[in-house]
């Protein structure tokens, strides 16, 4: 009998892997915590991405501020880490801003930003990461991929989401650098079963307390033959500081050009 339970997992990791195994039945292999994050981990590293945003800050009062964003991203050789460049196209007062990312597997990820009015870019540092961007309720450290090993993994539950069974993942930071530079001590993910991108995270700060949580929709398949998803919504609350973003992307374009030479400094600073 133990023989066939090995057989039978090793035929659904071979079936799975080779795609013949529908997405949905993913979940029938007993994936371990790990599994699933690594899965979460590639269900959006897409070869080109070309995407126009809409940014929407709204504070504790209702009054809100609203950014036009345009991103391009591609996946580097390795095939594990990514490349990202941001630029702010409205209002006025942000227009030119400039966000430089290349995600390093066995390092920190490189970034950089760019302010016109000051004509300058300055590198961030590894505990910038926790940092709010622009003024969102996004981190610096938000804008990267989770890398899997840095964190310990432990499945909690499954719960649907809008319908869609998740698995529910317990993240805990392994040492005091990586939570003390992203500032969570803690992050529980709701992980689709069917597409293994996230559709709900909840970030606790480094007592404990939950800070903030993210819902995720719009998941759209952008390379259907690596079956690799974006999520065209993404609405953050602050819940100690009642303070909400919402990025909205109206185009997500993917196997657009990106060359090389456009993940530089020199694009950020572009105006």
């Amino acid at each position: 009998m133990l023989m066939s339970m090995v057989n039978r997992r090793t035929l659904i990791g071979a079936l799975a892997t080779a795609g013949v195994m529908p997405r949905a039945a993913w979940g029938a292999a007993e994936l371990s915590a790990r599994e699933i994050m690594e899965k979460n981990f590639f269900s959006s590293k897409i070869a080109s991405l070309k995407t126009d945003a809409t940014m929407l800050l709204v504070n504790e009062h209702g009054q809100t501020r609203e950014r036009k964003i345009s991103t391009l991203q591609k996946l580097q050789k390795n095939g594990i880490d990514s490349k990202l460049v941001m630029k702010f196209n409205a209002p006025a007062d942000i227009k030119g801003i400039g966000f430089l990312q290349v995600e390093q597997s066995e390092a920190d990820d490189d970034q950089w930003i760019y302010l016109p009015a000051l004509k300058k870019t300055r590198r961030l540092v590894a505990n910038n990461k926790k940092d709010s961007f622009m003024g969102s309720d996004f981190s610096y450290g938000d804008f990267s991929r989770p890398k899997v090993d840095w964190y310990q993994h432990r499945v909690l539950r499954s719960e649907a989401i809008e319908g869609k069974d998740c698995f529910v993942v317990e993240s805990l930071p392994r040492d005091d650098t990586i939570k003390n530079d992203h500032g969570y001590s803690k992050k529980i993910q709701w992980v689709r079963k069917d597409n293994f991108l996230e559709a709900k995270v909840e970030y606790h700060d480094l007592r404990g307390d939950l800070l903030k949580t993210q819902t995720i929709t719009g998941h759209k398949l952008v390379e259907p033959d690596t079956q690799r998803w974006f999520a065209m919504h993404r609405d953050v609350v602050n819940h100690q500081t009642q303070h909400k973003t919402v990025l909205d992307f109206q185009r997500a374009e993917a196997g657009v050009p990106a060359p090389d030479e456009l993940f530089t400094t020199r694009t950020i600073e572009r105006e």
